[in-house]
């Protein structure tokens, strides 16, 4: 079994998590009023939602394919089932499974070199982040001219968008010096073994030689620009759904207001709970209860139903995707582990960055 005594302990404990942060959710909500909010919502623009949700994986798709131009040729049907699998995953799975079994399921069905698979899920986090601070601070400094958001609120969120802003130029800046001189990727990994112990050391390396790879799209100009140009339409996409269902449920919420709200939605589901369970709910309430006025209940019912037009169509196609190829949650969880392994081995053996280790140990 791949799970370990202590991932079965961190099983439990991200299972404890979510329970909590449910319940401290739920404190305040009145449950038959919640349920009839869900009632009332308008359908027509749920329906929207979903549509809108599926978008997002059909864009995730074609974006991906760029950043794997630079590792090998890909069709487009198998980065599709396998981005939608891995995804599906990350909603069921603890330990962020889906992040390192999607591209292990598409290495394996393509032919591809593991590790540089893997590592273009790197890029993509970075392009998402680029993306989701980048419409935050379009929404800051281009749409709250005549918020009716107090000072005190109001404040702190531009402080936030700026700097945000400042971070988007760093990240794309990090990105064009490491892409154009790989070789500062060695270098460092090489200093920094020169303090580390030896597990430490070949840990360094390896991740060196990820995030090498994970650049290999940013060497292709014409790669790297239309994946970033994807980013875009891919996190509307997703700000679409949010906004959709929101006014579905009666909230006056603005379409540039979702920029704000999924920044905190992004905040959310980096809590390590199984598809944002708790997290995801409770940062929704935060944002639509504080700045755009909605009664808790209401915000309550309207996260509910988010979440769960989020998270449950594409957990149902993943298990159709997954019986059609043979495989079962607990194959996922094997190969997941036989992904990691993988990874690894042709980490230790790759010759992307020179220099991981110093001369000697």
């Amino acid at each position: 079994m791949w799970l370990s005594p202590g991932m079965n302990l961190r099983t439990a404990f991200v299972s404890l998590l979510a329970l909590a942060l449910v319940a401290w959710f739920l404190r305040h909500a009145n449950i038959a009023d919640v349920w009839t909010q869900v009632r009332h919502a308008r359908m027509d623009l749920l329906i929207l939602g979903f549509i809108f949700v599926m978008a997002t994986y059909w864009a995730r798709a074609i974006r991906w394919q760029y950043l794997l131009a630079p590792v090998g040729h890909t069709r487009f049907r198998t980065v599709l089932r396998t981005t939608v699998i891995g995804f599906a995953a990350l909603a069921i799975l603890p330990a962020r499974v889906g992040d390192v079994l999607r591209p292990y399921l598409l290495a394996r069905s393509e032919g591809l070199a593991t590790t540089a698979t893997i590592a273009t899920v790197v890029m993509e986090r970075v392009l998402d982040l680029i993306a989701v601070l980048t419409l935050l601070a379009i929404y800051v400094w281009g749409f709250t001219g005549d918020s009716p958001l107090p000072d005190r609120l109001l404040n702190p969120v531009k402080v936030s968008a700026t700097l945000a802003a400042a971070a988007s130029v760093v990240l794309m800046a990090v990105m064009w010096v490491l892409a154009t001189h790989p070789e500062r990727i060695g270098t460092l990994a090489a200093a920094a073994a020169r303090i580390l112990p030896g597990r430490f050391s070949e840990r360094v390396g390896h991740l060196a030689t990820t995030f090498s790879g994970g650049f290999a799209a940013a060497r292709n100009p014409r790669a790297l620009l239309l994946a970033m140009v994807w980013s875009f339409p891919l996190w509307l996409a997703i700000a679409a759904e949010a906004w959709a269902v929101t006014v579905a449920f009666g909230i006056d919420m603005p379409f540039a207001g979702t920029f704000l709200l999924q920044a905190l939605l992004v905040i959310g589901v980096a809590v390590p709970t199984p598809g944002g369970v708790g997290s995801y709910h409770e940062a929704y309430r935060i944002g639509v209860t504080t700045f755009f006025g909605a009664p808790n209940d209401r915000a309550v019912a309207a996260a509910i139903v988010t979440h769960a037009i989020s998270f449950v169509p594409v957990v149902l196609l993943g298990v159709v995707f997954m019986a059609q190829d043979g495989l079962s949650v607990s194959g996922l969880k094997d190969l997941a582990g036989a992904a990691r392994q993988k990874d690894e081995k042709e980490g230790a053996h790759t010759d992307e960055v020179p220099v991981l280790r110093p001369s000697g140990r």
